[in-house]
């Protein structure tokens, strides 16, 4: 069976607390696991969270802020020491090449794994797969930040009673769905577009075009909001979000599941980034993100 599902792995900005890591977000989609932004502690919150090294076949990180990335060392030899036998590919801006270098390279290990480095220098599609489209847009932030976004291509939905009125059944309905066509019976006639799932991870941003784009139809949008509505001013200067903010990007983008996270350590009240959320009118399913917290990907429609 298919698993579609977001592992929590920190949710703290720039300094960790007591009860929140630095970030790290594992998605796992079917067969395939996409990491994002793994910060300081990443590999060891992935044995708390009982995810391996073998589970991970990209890594995505949207800057080179410490708290997104200097988890990478870490990871990376990790994914060496377990030997994981498949490819793994990293994303990041290009930008930042140097800082990705330094990190892979930061101590003495075996090399037995080859991590394709593939570096983002716009937006764009930066992977087609069977399952999805994994796209970038570009973010507003001191350092150059991408946000990633994966769309599900769209699939058919049979109907039941369409094909009874044209007396396809038993083996035939498999074989028009294959073939598109059974006889004068065409796909189209016993089926319905089935839209494809889709999932955006927007870090460290201020409100620009980017944040819109990648928030757009998403099933499930992860947003960071640092700062409360009260500190918007500080948002604006530090190239980041409130919690009113994100939930009116969700909002007005259509969104169905909202995942606060990334929140200042100056806040000891995380139900406040829920109340302001609903607050600026977002009425979807809404989750404020912690440590360790699993987060299915809603079912389709």
């Amino acid at each position: 069976m298919s698993v579609r599902e977001l592992v929590v792995l920190g949710t703290a900005s720039q300094v960790p607390t007591r009860h929140r890591n630095h970030n790290g977000y594992l998605l796992r989609w079917d067969g395939e696991g996409i990491l994002f932004d793994p910060g300081e502690g990443t590999q060891r919150q992935m044995v708390r969270a009982g995810v391996a090294a073998h589970d991970l076949n990209r890594v995505c990180v949207t800057h080179f802020h410490g708290d997104h990335s200097l988890g990478l060392a870490g990871v990376i030899q990790r994914i060496n020491l377990d030997q994981v036998p498949h490819p793994v590919t990293a994303h990041y801006p290009r930008s930042g090449q140097h800082f990705f270098t330094r990190l892979r390279y930061s101590t003495a290990y075996r090399e037995t794994v080859g991590i394709t480095e593939a570096p983002v220098d716009a937006d764009g599609t930066l992977a087609v797969t069977g399952s999805y489209t994994l796209q970038a847009r570009r973010l507003s932030h001191p350092v150059e930040s991408y946000g990633y976004r994966l769309v599900e291509p769209d699939g058919r939905r049979m109907l039941p009673e369409r094909l009874a009125a044209l007396g396809v059944r038993g083996p035939d309905v498999g074989r028009i769905q294959r073939e598109g066509a059974l006889g004068d019976v065409r796909l189209e006639d016993v089926s319905e577009v089935r839209r494809g799932q889709r999932f955006a991870f927007i870090m460290d941003t201020r409100l620009c075009e980017g944040v819109h784009a990648l928030a757009e139809g998403c099933d499930l949008l992860v947003i960071e909001s640092t700062f409360l509505d009260e500190d918007e001013r500080l948002a604006v200067e530090h190239g980041h979000l409130t919690a009113g903010q994100a939930a009116a990007v969700a909002r007005d983008a259509g969104v169905r599941h909202l995942v606060l996270t990334h929140f200042s350590q100056r806040y000891s009240d995380p139900d406040e980034f829920e109340r302001q959320a609903r607050a600026a009118g977002f009425e979807g399913e809404l989750t404020v993100a912690h440590d360790l917290l699993r987060v299915p990907v809603p079912k389709r429609r």
